[in-house]
This record gives C-alpha cells, sequence and structure tokens, in this order.
C-alpha cells in the first residue's frame, strides 16, 4: 500500500510503499489485549508487602501453659489474631512479570501499526529532525500538522534537538524504532514514523 510522506513543516514530500505484512494485517483485540497486559505487568515493581509472623520482632515463647489455664491454646504473640502479630495471608514482594512468545510479540506490533493505518492515525515523516532546540518551535510545527497527542518514531539515533524540545511536552513522546512497542503506539492518538523507522520496523517483523 502507498502512503503520503509529509516533513514537519507540512510540506509534501513524495510517497513510499508500505509492506501489507507489517501495515496491513487485520487488527486483533486480543492480541492487542495480551502484549500490553505483558508489557505492564514486566513495569511492575512487586515491592508491595506486609510483615508476615515471621518477620515481627520480640519473643517467640509460648504465652501461657497449654493446659490448665482455662483458656484458649495459642502459641507466641506473633500469631495473627493478636494486637501486634504478622499479618495473615499477606501480599509479599513477588516478580509480577509473565512469559510471552516472540510470535506473538511480534504480532502485537504488527497489529498496533496495522490498527493505527486503519484509523488513519499514522503519518509517515521523511525526517524527524528540526533546526533549534525550541519547545515552542516545535509546538507550533505541531499545531500547524494537527497533531496534539503524537509519538514520533525514528530510525536509528534521535535528533537531539527533537528531543529536547519535546521533552516539555507530555503530550509529545519521541523514541527510536528499537523501543516501538504495542503500549506506546496504543495510548498516543497519532503515530508518526520517519522514512528509516518504516525500513527499520519492516526488516524487524518481516
Amino acid at each position: 500500500m502507498k502512503a503520503e510522506v509529509t516533513t514537519l513543516d507540512n510540506k509534501s514530500a513524495g510517497s513510499i510503499e508500505l509492506a501489507d505484512a507489517v501495515f496491513g494485517v487485520t487488527p486483533r483485540r486480543d492480541i492487542l489485549h495480551r502484549v500490553v497486559t505483558w508489557q505492564l505487568a514486566k513495569r511492575r515493581e512487586g515491592n508491595h508487602a506486609t510483615k508476615e509472623r515471621h518477620a515481627i520482632q520480640g519473643s517467640g515463647a509460648k504465652i501461657w501453659a497449654q493446659k490448665g489455664t482455662g483458656r484458649a491454646r495459642h502459641s507466641s504473640r506473633k500469631a495473627p489474631q493478636f494486637r501486634g502479630g504478622g499479618v495473615a495471608h499477606c501480599p509479599r514482594v513477588h516478580d509480577h512479570a509473565h512469559k510471552l512468545t516472540k510470535k506473538l510479540r511480534a504480532l502485537g506490533l504488527r497489529c498496533a501499526l496495522s490498527a493505527k493505518q486503519a484509523e488513519g492515525k499514522l503519518v509517515i515523516l521523511d525526517e524527524a529532525a528540526m533546526a533549534d532546540a525550541k519547545t515552542k518551535s516545535l509546538m507550533a510545527k505541531l499545531a500547524n500538522l494537527g497533531w496534539s497527542d503524537v509519538l514520533i518514531i525514528d530510525g536509528g539515533e534521535l535528533d537531539p534537538h527533537l528531543t529536547r524540545a519535546a521533552g516539555n511536552l507530555s503530550a509529545v513522546q519521541v523514541m527510536a524504532s528499537a523501543g516501538a512497542n504495542v503500549y506506546d503506539i496504543l495510548r498516543r492518538d497519532t503515530l508518526v514514523l520517519t522514512k528509516s523507522a518504516v525500513e527499520l520496523l519492516e526488516a524487524r517483523l518481516a
């Protein structure tokens, strides 16, 4: 399929041929959901925890005799039923990450790219570079292009001027093609790929 190429100054820069195997796949919501869930699970720190019985400081001695007192049988004050004791069935520090096959991850990325293409929210950029690192200049260019919430993916090294100018804008995200992922593509309204990023992504997902 063919796609028009534009510049940051909103001028035409010809066209480019997009691979149907990467940008023409029928998007599957179930695959996208699995990949996004996998990504977010990997990001979780999993450091939420409370003290169990073994982590409570204090004596572990039996608080009173097993028989003859007329009271219930207990061991130590660390038991969960006592004030200051450990918590029963509490959360523990653990890793939330789970495995997902490479084929499924690649299919998820193809589905995300194809979904943006099908929605008409995929833009091909000639190059992602600016003459200066002015946030005001970048905002003017984005307003002229009609982009409010955008992810710009470039191939190879990122332009330092563009990266610095976009650093003050919460609705603008810039990344290299090596870091392209399903979650960031779906969370932004507009996806912008440079021609070099298209070549690298097609080589990666072919």
